[in-house]
């Protein structure tokens, strides 16, 4: 099973608005726990602004992060 690193999203980015419909936690929690817990080793994560967001179900929003 291949696991993703997180990606990175400025706030400024245009496709910025499009994450808030992702489920989210705060930037200051463990993405490893919540990985472990809720996600799925294999989630893909986009950290942008105060918030990481798994964006799993939108793989072109997570193409376009760095």
């Amino acid at each position: 099973m291949k696991t993703y690193k997180t990606k990175y999203l400025s706030i400024k980015h245009p496709l910025h608005s499009q994450l808030i419909k992702n489920a989210n936690f705060s930037a200051s929690g463990s993405i490893k726990g919540m990985k472990d817990k809720y996600y799925g080793k294999n989630a893909r994560l986009i950290k942008s602004g105060s918030y990481i967001y798994n964006v799993s179900c939108d793989l072109d929003l997570y193409e376009a992060a760095h």
